[in-house]
């Protein structure tokens, strides 16, 4: 009975047979509950990664404020945003 308890082996078996017998139900939510938990982290990790820098699709974009030319509209010609010339406007 002494050579059982003798390495560390045999302990890790018996908590591991344990845990199956008595935790089997409550171990599905426990590894959702510890994913769940992985990527709440993952994204925290990513955000303190960016923070501080600016997001390329602000950079890139139009922004609330700024004035964008027409499309269709000449170089040097003042639009008002739609397709009517102005020779047709009433």
């Amino acid at each position: 009975m002494g050579r059982l308890f003798d390495g560390p082996w045999p302990i890790v078996i018996i908590i591991v047979v344990a845990l199956l017998l008595f935790a089997a139900p409550k171990l599905p939510a426990m590894a959702r509950s510890l994913g769940q938990s992985m990527r709440i982290i993952k994204s925290e990790v990513k955000e303190m990664k960016n923070d501080g820098k600016a997001d390329s699709t602000e950079a890139t974009g139009p922004m609330e404020g700024t004035i964008v030319n027409h499309p269709k509209a000449k170089p040097g010609e003042p639009t008002d945003g739609t397709d009517v010339p102005p020779s047709t406007r009433a």
